[in-house]
């Protein structure tokens, strides 16, 4: 019998994938999105399926509706959306999760909040483990999605702790694939659409920054796997451990489309982070974490999207 499930911003780029899996699975899903980011063409081929309904909404405001479980994935999650409108962000991360809990304590639904690896800032300790507390610039350019998410935690636990309410909490590092929107402003694929398109790719410092970079696939499943874990609330850093530069990213990204892009080199932008590697060990331990997709593999996949969506 399948659950009922609610997943708020579920139009974006990992909330479509997700919601795709769980309907595959045989759930009535429900998604719930206000569209700043998300595209309803992510979701359009879903829209046929009698098990899938989609709400345009935003999760600032209050929703009455009767769920087994929420997944939260609503937020901008690249720096140029999100700090397009900060005050907005900040909201959805603490009145939008209020919101949320909310509805999870009334439903006595399990809920799952999609948190970010931007709570470690810019890291003093790599790679960086569960228990790490983080570097974080309270007032930075970048603060609204950091610190917005930091609370949105720290209201996930006072609201299990006060009400008993289920939660899980993960941490997701960089992830790309398919329905990334073609002016994300991150950098899988903005190097992809410059790469596409000939044009020179705009390296922000000099490129010895490093990421680790998850395919959407192996993310999900470990969302879903999460969720549906007794006895673990978390946090839990979920994505891939490997580590590139952001240069080999760009010269890898030249090369699978045969373009003749050059690097532009500029100015790093205030709180970058210079290092960024999760520690999966928990993950490991406690969902049998593992990831399937090398990044050449994935790039190539995300590679043939983009060539579709920008023609």
């Amino acid at each position: 019998m399948g659950k009922r499930i609610l997943i708020t911003g579920g139009a974006g780029f990992i909330g479509s994938h997700l919601s795709e899996k769980l309907l595959n699975e045989g759930n009535e899903v429900i998604v719930v999105d206000n569209f700043f980011t998300g595209r309803k063409k992510n979701i359009e081929h879903l829209l046929s399926n009698t098990n899938f309904e989609l709400i345009r909404h935003d999760i600032i405001d209050e929703l009455r509706i009767e769920v087994d479980q929420i997944y939260n994935m609503a937020c901008p999650a690249s720096p140029v959306h999100y700090q397009y409108n900060a005050i907005s962000t900040v909201k959805t991360n603490v009145l939008g999760m209020i919101n949320m809990l909310g509805l999870a304590k009334r439903t006595k639904s399990r809920i799952l909040q999609a948190s970010t690896s931007e709570v470690y800032g810019n890291p003093l300790e790599h790679p960086q483990k569960e228990t790490y507390w983080g570097n974080v610039n309270t007032i930075g350019i970048r603060s609204c999605y950091d610190e917005g998410k930091r609370i949105s935690e720290t209201l996930c636990f006072d609201y299990h702790r006060q009400h008993q309410v289920d939660i899980r909490v993960i941490r997701i590092f960089n992830t790309y694939g398919p329905n990334m929107n073609p002016d994300d402003g991150r950098v899988v694929s903005n190097f992809i659409v410059q790469a596409l398109k000939n044009q020179n790719i705009t390296m922000f410092g000099d490129g010895s920054q490093t990421r680790s970079f998850c395919y959407v696939d192996d993310l999900v499943n470990g969302i879903v796997a999460m969720m549906n874990k007794e006895d673990f609330l978390g946090p839990v850093n979920l994505g891939n451990s490997d580590e590139f530069t952001v240069k080999a990213l760009a010269e890898k990204i030249i090369e699978l489309t045969n373009s003749k892009s050059k690097i532009e080199y500029r100015p790093l932008p205030s709180d970058d982070p210079l290092m960024r590697r999760p520690d999966l060990t928990l993950a490991q331990e406690k969902l049998n974490y593992k990831f399937n997709y090398p990044l050449v593999d994935g790039l190539k996949k995300t590679i043939s999207y983009f060539e579709k969506e920008i023609k």
